[in-house]
């Protein structure tokens, strides 16, 4: 794969696209906590990993435009309950993208000499690591009826499970459902069971769902949006992590 640099990227918070206020991102990082196992017989350390920790580190500009509640309004109110972050590696479909379930730590600005007016924020993991996937839309997607998407392909099949996080922007409508479905041809697809997000009926919202570390995810993977009302526009976007490893509980 050629080398890349992060333009075009994104970054959603709480349903939120805050895009273009982010000055930039300090830290995406995450992974398990080093554990020392190392025996007096030993000439080197040994380590096992232990717990999973997950953080994103950004600065934005301040924009507090009312009209259309910006990222001002979105961070300055520092809510208690957990918010829900995805970082897109560029915004194309399959491209990476990092998510994380975390509290909002701060919001503390900086003016400089110059006038330039911004703001540090931390969000630090809360129940869940930091989990690397890929992009089942590309960037934002807009919906204006039930439509199924287009497919990824993940290589092979797995029987690992996996996890999923939804950031919606935006809707207008009754209701929408977003699911995840999975093929083994790219032609043929299905509903994987366990990873529908709760029924949408207003925007902004954010949701992470997960499926058991022994559930099977096909090669093939696509999102497709239902409804039983209707809807005229659904902007939404949605990072699928496929677990490669057995016997662990994301």
């Amino acid at each position: 794969m050629a080398k890349t640099s992060g333009l075009g990227d994104a970054l959603y918070i709480a349903g939120y696209n805050a895009s273009g206020d982010i000055q930039q991102l300090g830290r995406i990082g995450g992974g398990p906590t080093l554990l020392n196992f190392t025996g007096i017989d030993k000439g080197a350390y040994e380590r096992r990993g232990g717990l999973r920790d997950g953080a994103f580190e950004m600065t934005t500009f301040f924009n507090s435009d009312t009209v259309t509640p910006a990222t001002h309004q979105k961070l300055s109110a520092l809510p208690r309950t957990d918010v829900i972050l995805t970082y897109c590696r560029g915004t194309a479909l399959g491209d990476p993208a990092a998510s994380l379930v975390a509290k909002q730590a701060n919001y503390d600005p900086t003016r400089g000499d110059d006038g330039m007016l911004t703001f540090a924020v931390q969000a630090q993991a809360n129940g869940y690591g930091i989990e690397w996937g890929r992009q089942l839309t590309a960037g934002v997607r807009t919906d204006a009826a039930a439509t199924n998407g287009p497919g990824i392909d993940t290589a092979a099949s797995a029987a690992f499970g996996g996890q999923a996080y939804l950031q919606v922007m935006t809707f207008t409508g009754t209701d929408a459902t977003v699911t995840i479905q999975d093929s083994a041809d790219n032609v043929t697809f299905a509903d994987v069971p366990g990873l529908s997000f709760t029924q949408v009926t207003a925007g902004p919202t954010a949701e992470r769902i997960a499926l058991d570390n022994t559930a099977t995810l096909r090669r093939y993977l696509r999102v497709a949006t239902t409804t039983t009302g209707g809807f005229t526009s659904l902007s939404f976007a949605v990072n699928v992590i496929k677990n490669e490893v057995p016997g662990v509980t994301f």
